[in-house]
């Protein structure tokens, strides 16, 4: 009912009643409609308040789990920075304008720190790649230097104090090329052919403590040239680590053993073993699948199994280490040379032939004419014989003072580091060729 109605009404004889329940039913409809009103008012503001409340827990989510975990992502290197971070805490929020902005700030940082990540990545590695490239022409020079002193001087008590000076110059080549591997430095070249022993003991010379390590006594395969100085340098390191990682008075033990495909060198210690934890690491850095950032390196930093895991992968070694097949209780390191790598061993070399003696011209004649008669031996030479001569005089003479003997395995040491010093040569810093 209308107002007009309303007032109509009341114009009728008797419709004072009727006005009153009409006014009743008009008020009691407005009542209700109000209240249908309030309550949708009400519902909707429960709803942008709940809206709200959800919002702010996103916007809390994003703060404390998100973006955290998108640095932890960035940080590691590992998966998808954008798998890392997670969708939105309430799913009402997904696709709407609220999720695409969380999104693009979640995008915005990945971006920013990416950006930062390789700036500082990349001036690390400038930085070691410039260090050692200044470094190792100085080390090669002083290993020439050294070289050429040992093939000069033979007395023992000047090569007893090279050899130490010569022990040093050779890890710190060692460290230098290592390191620049990692930053994708070419670790240098063997133009020619070398017996797999010898890069073995090549190996050896270049560790601190290479007295312990035992190699076979002899290896029937050679190495073609391009890959000797990276087994030599991975084969280096994994000795190093072996003896660093067991008792001084423990041998570290070296086998080669064939197999189908390729040869296996294994390193065996006498360590106390790894931690699960330890052992995967280990493991993850000699698998060479990570890439290396220099700026995620620890303190002191571990370049070891990473430069190993750099030359398996770039050159196709297989690197496994393991604790069950260990010989002493210790570690177990395998390096798997591929057949590919391999080459016959050279054919040797014949002897030269002998020269064809000189005719010997006749004997003079004597003087009376006729000719002076030798004794000639199976070579067509004449015989000289040593005429009586008269007894000497013996005259005593003072006698020299006898020098102190050297003491018991002087000298062992010494001529098993020159000998495997002298069966890798020094590499030159080239640029890796084209296979």
């Amino acid at each position: 009912m209308t107002l007009i109605q309303d007032v109509a009404l009341l114009a009728l004889p008797g419709g004072a009643a009727a006005v009153a329940g009409g006014t009743a039913v008009y008020f009691a409809r407005s009542a209700a409609r109000h209240r249908k009103d309030a309550g949708a008012a009400n519902r909707r503001a429960k709803k942008a308040e709940q809206a709200a409340a959800a919002r702010d827990e996103e916007a809390m989510h994003l703060v404390h789990s998100r973006l955290p975990a998108l640095v932890y992502a960035l940080q590691q290197g590992t998966g998808n920075p954008a798998a890392a971070y997670g969708a939105v805490l309430h799913q009402s929020l997904a696709g709407t304008d609220t999720d695409r902005a969380f999104q693009a700030v979640l995008e915005q940082v990945a971006t920013a720190l990416s950006e930062a990540a390789a700036r500082s990545e990349g001036a690390a590695r400038v930085a070691a790649q410039a260090t050692t490239k200044s470094l190792q022409p100085l080390g090669y020079e002083l290993q020439a230097a050294i070289t050429k002193l040992l093939d000069a001087e033979h007395d023992p008590k000047t090569l007893e104090l090279v050899q130490p000076i010569d022990h040093a110059a050779s890890q710190m080549a060692r460290r230098l090329q290592i390191i620049g591997v990692l930053t994708g430095t070419w670790p240098g070249r063997l133009r020619d052919d070398v017996p797999m022993l010898d890069a073995l003991r090549g190996g050896v010379s270049r560790i601190r403590d290479y007295r312990r390590v035992r190699v076979p006594a002899a290896v029937p395969f050679h190495v073609a040239g391009r890959f000797v100085e990276p087994l030599v340098l991975m084969l280096a390191e994994l000795m190093d680590n072996a003896a660093r990682s067991s008792s001084p008075k423990t041998p570290v033990e070296v086998s080669v053993m064939e197999a189908h495909n390729a040869v296996s060198i294994e390193i065996h210690d006498a360590g106390p073993g790894m931690t699960p934890e330890v052992l995967h690491e280990a493991r993850r850095r000699v698998s060479g699948a990570v890439p290396v950032q220099f700026t995620s390196l620890g303190n002191p930093a571990a370049f070891g199994l990473l430069g190993v895991g750099v030359l398996a992968a770039k050159y196709g070694f297989r690197v496994s280490l393991d604790l069950d097949h260990s010989r002493h209780g210790g570690a177990r390191a395998v390096v798997q040379v591929p057949r590919t790598m391999l080459v016959p061993a050279p054919a040797p070399q014949p002897e030269p032939a002998q020269r064809p003696a000189a005719p010997h011209p006749a004997p003079a004649a004597g003087p009376s004419g006729e000719q002076q008669r030798y004794e000639v031996g199976a070579d067509g030479l004449p015989l000289r014989r040593r005429h009586a001569a008269p007894p000497p005089t013996w005259e005593p003479t003072p006698a020299a003072p006898t020098a102190a003997p050297p003491p018991p395995l002087a000298g062992r040491a010494l001529a098993a580091f020159i000998q495997g010093t002298r069966s890798a040569p020094v590499p030159t810093p080239n640029e890796e060729p084209n296979p």
